[in-house]
C-alpha cells in the first residue's frame, strides 16, 4: 500500500471517528440526562449529520 494510501485512510478515520464521538454524545443524552439536555439534540444531529457527509464525500472521492 503506497503511502498515499495509508494517509487517505488514516483521514478517513479520523473522519470517520469524528461523527462517532458526536453519535455518543448524542447517546449519552438519551441514556442519562434526556430531560435536561435535550435541547443540546437538534444541533447535535445537525453536526453528526454533516460529519457522516463529509466522511461519505471523501470516501467517494478518494476511492476508499
Amino acid at each position: 500500500m503506497s503511502e498515499e494510501a495509508k494517509e487517505l485512510k488514516k483521514e478517513l478515520a479520523k473522519r470517520k471517528r469524528l461523527a462517532v464521538e458526536i453519535a455518543s454524545e448524542i447517546h449519552d443524552i438519551v441514556e442519562d440526562t434526556l430531560w435536561t439536555d435535550y435541547v443540546k439534540m437538534p444541533e447535535l444531529s445537525e453536526k453528526l449529520r454533516a460529519a457522516v457527509e463529509d466522511a461519505n464525500t471523501f470516501k467517494t472521492e478518494n476511492g476508499l
